[in-house]
Formats: C-alpha cells, structure tokens, sequence
C-alpha cells in the first residue's frame, strides 16, 4: 500500500492548482518565500552545511495554511488561482558540529508568516503579495542566533513571461518566470538587531513548454521538471560589531512537480567574501506535499 501511495505522489499528471497564476504554475522556492498563498506542507527540508570551523546540519519543516479564499477567478486552462490569504508556521532542528568544542543541537525559533495576495494579474502571470515575518525565539538558547522576538514586513512576487508571444524562437522564452522576496526584520527588545534579507529566483517549467508552447513529447519525469536559480542576499544592517557584512548566495537546482507533490534539491555557494567562512559547501533539499489534493478537506477556510 505504501509502495502504490508513493507511486501515485510521483506519477505523470498534467493538471496543477498549485501557485497557479494564469498559466502558469510556480514552484515553491527552496530558499525564498513563495508569494502564492496554498495549503501545503513541507514535510522534509533538510540542509547541510561546511563552514569554517564548523559542519551544521538541519531538518526543516512548515505548514501553510489558506485561511480566506480568493474570488472564483479561472486560469485560461481552468484551474482555479490559489487562496487570497494565508498562514505558515514553520521551524528546523539543527545539529552543530564544530572542529573544537562540543556540539550543540535543538530547535531554531519558530517562524509565521500571514501572507495576503493583495494583487493577482492572472493574463499576466502576475501576483504580489505583502507578509508579517514574525520569528519568535522558542527553541534552544544553544543554536539560536539570537533570542528576542523579531517582527518585520515582507514583500513578495511572482511573474510569468507569457506574454512574450509564439513568434520563432522568442516563444522558447515563455516558460521562465521570477519570483522572490524582499523584508526587513527588527528585534522588539534586547541588542540592535535589524535583519534584511532579499531572494529573486529564475526557473523554467517544463510543463509549461509542452502544455503552452510546444509538446516536445518529453515522457516522465523530463516533462514534470523546473531547472532553477536562486540568488539569496541576508544581511545585519544593524548589530554586533563584526557581524553585519552581507551574506549573498547562489543556488542552483532543480525541481520536480507534479499535482501532488514537489521534490526540489540544490547547492549553495557563496558569491562575496564575506559570504565564505559560512559556506564553503552547502546542500538543500525539498519534500513539498500539496495537502489539499491529496486529502481534498484541507481546503476548507475559516474566512
């Protein structure tokens, strides 16, 4: 049974409700924030990391929920756009193993993040979306980077290119999308401590060549796979002395999706120097499930 319930989350399906704008369906980003509100949880997100002294690995999880439904707007292919409004919850353990000293391990603080899809453009593949990025420290004091309650905005977009056109080989162009994040994150009380933080992804959906531009005749998995970038910038903008140089990454991967399921890995590496002595190898992976397609109750709202 458990053999036939795996093979079904991974099998060959050509209709997706996901983070579906117009025709186009984004993926969720491994490291940025999604703009499209959804019922989904990702079930496993583990990351292991090499850094100067050090080798960190966590497992991360989170839950996003659809609490206020989206007017009955449709898709030119019929599937329904996402929710108007949602909430994540989400939190990682992790294991810190340095070269001297004793390791340390435990929970990270618990992030939410209320997200409303304030403006959708379904003929032009096109969302945005405002979110409260509330970090609250209710982990372990020993991996914590720091331990006052952070609360801040954020700004997020997606962005088809389908309006490109089906003219030669321009109409090749029509399966990448952008998406990506952009927030700032103060701590309420304790040491100055003003985090921003910015993400952009490119990707390029191999159902949407086929489905929209031109069936290549791609079998499974080839036809179900996005190939991406991410680039991912954090910095202090203020705090401890020492500690505020930006930490700006790339991270290239790939994904595959389907209407069930989505499973996403990729590296990381730096691109400053700043960004080195914490990552000198890092790899990412991604188990989303899509909840509501696999167990259609979830997609009740209590808006």
């Amino acid at each position: 049974m458990a053999l036939i319930l795996i093979a079904s989350l991974f099998s060959s399906i050509n209709a997706y409700a996901h983070g579906t704008v117009g025709d186009y369906t984004f993926l969720e980003p491994i490291v940025a924030d999604d703009a499209n509100p959804k019922n989904e949880l990702d079930l496993l997100r583990p990351q292991w990391t090499r850094m100067a002294g050090c080798r960190v690995f966590s497992l991360g999880f989170s839950l996003e929920k659809v609490i206020a439904a989206s007017t009955p707007e449709l898709t030119s292919n019929g599937v329904a756009n996402d929710g108007l409004v949602s909430l994540t919850l989400g939190d990682d353990w992790i294991y810190q193993s340095p070269r001297r000293g004793k390791s340390a391990s435990g929970f990270n603080e618990l992030e939410l993040l209320p997200k409303w899809a304030f403006l959708t453009m379904p003929e032009h593949e096109f969302r945005l979306s405002l979110g409260m990025r509330i970090i609250i420290p209710a982990g372990s004091p020993s991996v914590e980077a720091q331990h006052h309650t952070q609360l801040g905005p954020e700004f997020l977009w997606v962005k088809g290119m389908g309006e490109l056109g089906n003219d030669g080989l321009i109409k090749y162009l029509r399966p990448f999308a952008v998406q990506g994040d952009f927030g700032y994150v103060p701590a309420l009380g304790g040491r100055t401590w003003h985090e921003m933080f910015a993400d952009n992804v490119i990707e390029y959906s191999m159902p949407y060549l086929n489905n929209n531009v031109k069936d290549l005749g791609l079998g499974w998995p080839l036809r179900n796979l996005y190939p991406y970038i991410e680039f991912n910038y954090d910095q202090l903008v203020s705090g401890p002395p020492g500690q505020t140089f930006p930490q700006i990454a790339a991270t290239p991967g790939i994904a595959f999706m389907n209407y069930y399921v989505e499973l996403s890995i990729a590296t990381q590496f730096a691109l400053n120097h700043a960004s080195v002595a914490g990552n000198h190898a890092t790899v990412i992976g991604l188990l989303d499930l899509f909840i509501d397609d696999i167990f259609p109750p979830t997609n009740w709202t209590p808006l």
